[in-house]
């Protein structure tokens, strides 16, 4: 393995550390994510149910996205 492999596995640690430490200090304030509007959410009779979040899907991809060109473009990868 090289020195490069060991920087990706560092600044992935590093991002789950940071989005850790918001859903912890943060998740009360977090709690519309996951109720945009557009995710389908049908409820049962019976307590049983399905829900597909596909707005906040969108909304998280697009949000890596642009993170991960920010990152590329300053770190020059």
């Amino acid at each position: 393995m090289n020195s490069t492999f060991g920087k990706y596995i560092i600044l992935i640690g590093a991002a789950l550390l940071l989005i850790g430490t918001v859903i912890y200090f943060f998740g009360d304030k977090l709690s519309w994510l996951g109720r945009l509007p557009g995710d389908i959410r049908i409820e049962g009779k019976d307590g049983g149910g399905f829900y597909f979040p596909i707005v906040t899907c969108i909304v998280v991809s697009i949000v890596l996205n642009v993170v991960i060109a920010l990152v590329r473009r300053f770190f020059g990868s």
